[in-house]
């Protein structure tokens, strides 16, 4: 048995777990692992390249869209090195201050992500609901503080966790159920009374799968409104079709995002790998759709990486 806390000096590590059962198959099991790090990486960079370097996507759309791409470079770079480090060399210790600072990322990046998403929403609602102010609505200053108000809110959810959590004495086992530092995950390694953090961990649920979700639901609502009274059946579907990429991204973040926090709390008796499994989708499932979706349905970005691609070849 050992205890410790912030205050110890005693050397203290987590041990993270690679996929149960298959610790044999990890070289393999790496090889899919580090083609979805790369399309995540390559993918998303991409994407940043491209709308800073078209003068023409200096639009708030991609201004947005740009804010996802480097939130889910965040989100990949967080994961990458504990994932690929268990996977290909067995490296399952992480220090104390190691895992608590790749707790803070982890959550932080999935909470902005959430919080970029319900940005995004606004800005197709304004972009269809009142296009003729548009431009004069979503500023360059406008989009500054969203971002700045994004990540504020972020510090100011993540952070008290955090120190709540740090403050708890660890005992017992050592042992992680994921290659990477959740929550979830090391209160479960707490010996002491944790009413506190699970109120936290409940309230950032609320927070993230409840009131975001609905906020983006509400402006939906009054999208299809405003769609719905538009004469012509073309110009109607030319409008969703604007949102199409948007909706898909939400679905690829919260339908993980759901099913994993429904096998937290109602599955805690199910085999390790299903746990495995689910944090997994729900960490690599964003980061790597989103810049296929909106490469794949959105124009302009398409024709901008041709464009980009094909000007280097010259």
């Amino acid at each position: 048995m050992f205890s410790v806390t912030n205050s110890t000096q005693v050397p203290f590590y987590f041990i993270l777990t690679g996929i149960p059962g298959f610790e044999v198959f990890h070289a393999w099991i790496s090889i899919p692992f580090c083609c979805l790090y790369t399309i995540s990486i390559m993918g998303n960079t991409t994407i940043l390249a491209v709308i800073r370097a078209e003068p023409s996507l200096h639009e708030p759309m991609y201004l947005f869209l740009s804010m996802l791409a480097l939130t889910d470079l965040g989100l990949t770079l967080t994961t990458l090195p504990t994932v690929m480090g268990i996977l290909w060399f067995s490296a399952s210790e992480i220090s104390f201050e190691a895992c608590f600072a790749q707790f803070f990322f982890l959550h932080g990046f999935s909470f902005m992500e959430s919080s970029v998403l319900l940005a995004m929403s606004f800005d197709r609602y304004v972009a269809i609901c009142h296009p003729l102010h548009y431009i004069s609505i979503l500023t360059n200053r406008v989009i500054r503080r969203i971002g700045i108000a994004i990540i504020c809110r972020c510090f100011v959810v993540v952070l008290p966790g955090l120190f709540l959590l740090k403050q708890l004495p660890f005992c017992g086992s050592k042992h992680l159920s994921h290659s990477y530092c959740l929550h979830q995950d090391m209160i479960h390694l707490v010996c002491a009374d944790t009413t506190i953090n699970n109120w936290y961990g409940f309230v950032l649920a609320l927070l993230i799968i409840t009131l975001n979700p609905l906020l983006i639901v509400f402006s939906y609502a009054l999208i299809l409104r405003s769609v719905l009274r538009i004469g012509s059946q073309v110009e109607s579907l030319r409008a969703l079709n604007n949102c199409l990429s948007h909706i898909l991204a939400v679905f690829v973040l919260y339908v993980p995002m759901v099913g994993l926090s429904m096998t937290h709390r109602f599955a805690k008796h199910a085999p390790p790998l299903v746990h495995v499994i689910m944090a997994n989708i729900y960490l690599l499932a964003p980061p790597v759709m989103n810049p296929i979706i909106y490469s794949v349905k959105t124009k302009q970005i398409r024709g901008a990486i041709f464009h980009l691609f094909s000007h280097r070849q010259l």
